[in-house]
């Protein structure tokens, strides 16, 4: 119920007056100006004195900024402590989460706000009992999703500061997801530090100051105990202030003691972005632009690659489950509001970036785990496809084959549709030696340059030629001419071996003549292939590879293709389950679904359908007089947008895949001041990559450069078909409708710059993502910001921002030098974003299929381990393929947890949608957010159906 007038007895004799509740608290940056080690000594510091002031004080109260890392990192340096925090957060005196990290929720995956918060409330549980409060003090702004993500963990209750608009004239709201779920939530005017100068000055003139207070606050809640957050970044707050007979109280406390319904409150829908009350401080989207782009890999590794994958085919793991739970810690420790941002110091930045590596890495280890087991299962010579999205994919696979059996054949023996690349360069290495019986010590056993050996050739007679390694030996060497030895050496070996028989030949050809030998390592030659491959729904297939005639034709072997059929891309039909196969003519790509053609200022025009946009891909450069914070143009900012050069190359033409390279020079100013641009220039190349696909209606792009520049920001641009008042942009399990500008009001420039994390959508124009991307909608067309080059974390005279957003250090790394770059996909479309299935698209866009070479033991031509060969509809469970179908609904995520298989979806559509989900289990259910287990789900002809709302994301348990 909510909390009526009360009043406290005044301390210094005056009246009465309304009733104050006391939250202290602090605001922790686990890590930002300084790194987290020498964060955590002052931590460790300021919380010996807390638990020291509340061991002496009963009455004293404690909130631990809703993030349970504090606490954490804080007990690794005192665990003799943990008792004394497991009884106050017991107690209810100090509070302890909901979260693990402040993440920013802009900057990371919707799927890792929800681990956050998992992790954050299992561990504050484990110490006692989470604050029910989804407490989000500082983020710079909030996301669509998150009233619904709370109020799915049980949370009745939210408490923000940043982000709000300017009509929010009261201190509780009614924040409206999405989806449309409501949540209570408690805004902090003035900011999580509004009393933070209560207690400060004498004593006698504590009644003014809180007479100043509810003068201050009595507007924004006009009945009722008012909140007084007396805390402040990194300290303690005085130990004293019991003595004022205030009333204390944790913020959980004080918040869900209010009534948690949302009649009759204001309400906010969707995400939280206004400027009228509070910095949001924008630029974080696009500092330390190469960090986001790690970030999103390794989020994409762990979430949609080794926790499926392993769910899959790892059930019970434990080693895999182990290696997940500290990928996702470090994932989630990476996406703190001082993290990912890189608003911090340049030695916080490398070690964000040494997480996020480990991350991925540790990802990528489970990925291989799964890569083997399914590896072991498949022939040599064959291909393991999988699918890692849950509906059918038809799509290309790159695939390096032995050139002798460089054609791939699906398990129905049908011939499956490829172009080759490349072929591999055959000389690996040249050395000369003196003494021949040198190269048994690079030998192990078979393996030689991370290969296996296939054969050896010596020059003279051998006694004793291993037959199954096919060995040769030439004739006597040229006088004055090293003699060679070759080894030839492969990624499979299919022959007979024996370490003796290498051993034998090489001691007798040492024998038979002195040195020099030049001995060469082989490889077997390999072509890298394009294959056009149907995958069932996160499953698998096996492609075997075939050898080939001089003809051109396959030698007869199991399931060989019809005669004629060679697989070849010059013999390959010009059309292709209904669409037309890419073709590169000069500067022209097109696959009968999009026509891309290159101008020559190496811009690009694009022609879909009644479509037709040009200039798209204009790169430019202007001036950033910023900080990692703010992005602000010198107050003379000089633009460069012209190339001096263009240079146009065809890397591949066929039927499957074509490929440009564009490279354009230009002469960029080598520096920015405040008042403008230097004249001198640096020439720099900007590569773009431009990547055509059989079936696919968006055109792959790949811009990169070697940023030898200082203080600037690179935007590449692209013009609307049609001219557009908004844009859709998809992020954080959401698509958020955006205008032309942003609301200000706080000191800080408006800038409408927006991140995107999936795609964004404008006047008929999209662009596919790979990781979170800054856009803008200006002057007619769509800019995406591929690097933005500052040096100082916060600037204390910044154009765009009235005060300093820290301190003024210089952040020489956030300029960014070095090679960059950037992948997206560009494709024009008629309708709304939903209309042209824009998160399918993405979907597919950013989760390629993957291919692991067969390592089993049956050789070429013989029948292939059962289990590796039925991989369709009919191969039952636990490999039978699980599939989710659904006009705009998404996988989010798939894993094991405690024996089921828990799968999460959310529905990208603006109209009420159904799921249907396929697939080895035999009883299902609804399950919260955090795993709680919900009602039963009827199964009905092998499927169950979720009707969804609009932007719903729902969680079912699988039993298999």
């Amino acid at each position: 119920m909510r909390h009526t007038s009360h009043t406290t007895p005044d301390p210094a004799g005056h009246a009465p007056g309304p009733e104050i509740v006391v939250v202290p608290h602090t605001h922790w940056d686990r890590e930002w100006y300084l790194p987290f080690q020498r964060f955590r000594l002052g931590l460790v510091r300021m919380l010996d004195e807390v638990l020291d002031t509340m061991a002496a004080d009963p009455g004293y109260r404690f909130t631990m900024d809703g993030q349970l890392a504090a606490l954490e990192d804080y007990l690794e340096i005192r665990p003799e402590r943990l008792p004394q925090v497991t009884a106050l957060v017991t107690e209810g005196r100090l509070a302890a989460g909901p979260w693990l990290i402040l993440a920013d929720e802009f900057l990371c995956s919707g799927e890792t706000l929800i681990r956050n918060l998992e992790y954050g409330v299992r561990g504050a549980d484990a110490l006692g009992g989470a604050m029910r409060v989804g407490y989000l003090p500082d983020q710079f702004g909030h996301c669509a999703q998150m009233p619904q993500i709370l109020r799915q963990a049980g949370f009745e209750h939210a408490c923000l500061w940043r982000g709000v608009p300017a009509r929010l004239d009261r201190d509780a709201f009614a924040w409206v997801g999405a989806d449309g779920t409501a949540i209570r939530t408690q805004y902090l005017p003035g900011g999580y530090g509004n009393a933070v100068a209560l207690f400060s000055g004498p004593a006698e003139a504590l009644p003014d100051r809180l007479a100043a207070f509810t003068e201050t606050l009595r507007p924004w809640h006009p009945d009722g105990p008012l909140l007084a957050m007396y805390g402040a970044d990194h300290t303690a707050p005085a130990a004293d202030i019991t003595a004022a007979g205030l009333r204390l109280a944790t913020l959980g406390e004080y918040v869900t003691a209010q009534d948690p319904s949302t009649a009759g409150l204001p309400a906010l829908t969707g995400e939280l972005r206004s400027h009228a009350r509070a910095n949001i401080l924008p630029g974080v989207i696009s500092a330390r632009v190469p960090a986001k782009r790690a970030m999103a890999h390794a989020e994409r590794v762990v979430t949609r690659y080794a926790e499926p994958l392993a769910a899959r085919w790892l059930p019970g793991d434990t080693a895999a489950a182990r290696l997940l739970d500290l990928a996702w810690r470090r994932l989630i420790a990476c996406s703190g509001h001082d993290s990912i941002t890189g608003c911090g110091a340049d030695d916080t930045a490398q070690q964000v970036a040494a997480r996020i590596a480990e991350a991925g890495q540790i990802g990528q280890a489970v990925v291989d785990m799964v890569g083997a087991s399914l590896a072991a299962q498949a022939p040599r010579d064959h291909i393991v496809v999988v699918n890692p999205s849950p509906v059918a994919r038809t799509a290309l696979v790159l695939a390096d084959l032995p050139e002798s059996r460089a054609r791939l054949l699906a398990p129905g023996g049908e011939p499956v549709p490829l172009q080759r690349l490349e072929l591999a360069p055959t000389l690996l290495d040249e050395t000369v030696m003196d003494d021949l019986t040198r190269l048994l010590g690079r030998v192990h056993e078979r393996e030689l340059f991370g290969l296996q050996i296939v054969s050896w050739s010596a020059p003279g007679p051998a006694s004793d030629a291993p037959p199954d390694a096919s060995a040769t030996f030439a004739e006597g060497a040229v006088p004055g001419i090293p003699a060679t030895f070759s080894i030839v050496v492969g990624r499979h070996a299919t022959t007979g071996y024996d370490y003796a028989d290498l051993r034998r030949a090489v001691l007798e050809a040492a024998a038979s003549r002195p040195g020099p030998w030049l001995v060469q390592t082989l490889a077997e030659p390999v072509v890298t292939v394009a294959a056009r491959v149907t995958v069932p729904p996160l499953g698998r297939t096996v492609l075997a590879s075939a050898p080939w005639t001089a003809a051109g034709t396959p030698e007869p072997a199991e399931n060989a293709a019809s005669p004629g059929d060679t697989g070849n891309a010059d013999d390959l039909p010009s059309t292709l389950t209904g669409d037309t196969a890419p073709a590169a003519g000069g500067a022209v790509l097109d696959n009968g679904l999009l026509r891309v053609t290159v101008a020559p200022d190496g811009s690009l025009s694009l022609r879909s359908g009644g479509s037709e946009v040009h200039g798209v891909g204009r790169v430019v450069d202007g001036g950033d007089a910023g900080d990692t914070y703010n992005h602000a143009p010198p107050r003379h900012d000089v633009l460069a947008d012209a190339p001096s050069s263009v240079e146009i190359e065809s890397v591949y033409a066929g039927p499957l895949v074509s490929v440009l390279e564009i490279r354009r020079t230009y002469d960029w100013p080598v520096e920015s001041s405040e008042d403008g641009r230097a004249a001198t220039t640096e020439t720099v190349a900007v590569t773009t990559r431009a990547e055509l696909r059989a079936g696919e209606p968006y055109l792959r792009l790949e811009t990169s450069f070697d940023n030898r520049t200082r203080d600037h920001r690179v935007r590449w641009h692209a013009p609307l078909p049609r001219a557009a008042a908004e844009s859709f942009a998809e992020g954080q399990l959401a698509v958020v409708r955006r205008g032309l500008t942003a609301e200000g009001g706080c000191g800080e420039k408006p800038l409408p710059t927006y991140p995107a994390e999936g795609f964004v959508a404008a006047g008929g124009l999209a662009v596919l993502l790979d990781q979170v991307t800054e856009y803008e909608l200006t002057g007619g067309e769509l800019a995406l910001t591929l690097l933005r080059s500052v040096g100082h974390l916060s600037r204390n005279r910044n154009a765009y921002r009235d005060e300093p957003a820290g301190p003024q250090l210089p952040t020489p790394d956030a300029q960014c030098p070095g090679p960059t770059g950037m992948r997206f996909a560009v494709l024009l479309h008629d309708g709304s974003w939903d209309e042209a299935g824009l998160p399918r698209l993405a979907e597919e866009y950013r989760h390629e299929l993957l291919a692991v070479p067969g390592s089993g033991g049956t050789p070429p031509g013989g029948t292939a381990p059962a289990p590796a060969r039925a991989q369709d509809a009919s191969s039952g469970p636990p490999d039978a393929p699980l599939e989710v179908e659904g006009t705009g609904v998404l996988l989010t995520a798939l894993r094991e947890r405690d024996g089921a298989l828990e799968l999460r979806v959310v529905a990208e559509h603006p109209a009420a949608t159904e799921a249907v989900v396929r697939g080895p289990f035999t009883a299902a259910r609804r399950a919260g957010i955090l795993g709680t287990a919900g009602e039963r789900l009827e199964i009905t002809g092998g499927a169950v159906r979720l009707p969804l709302r609009p932007f719903e994301i729902a969680t079912v348990h699988l039993t298999r």
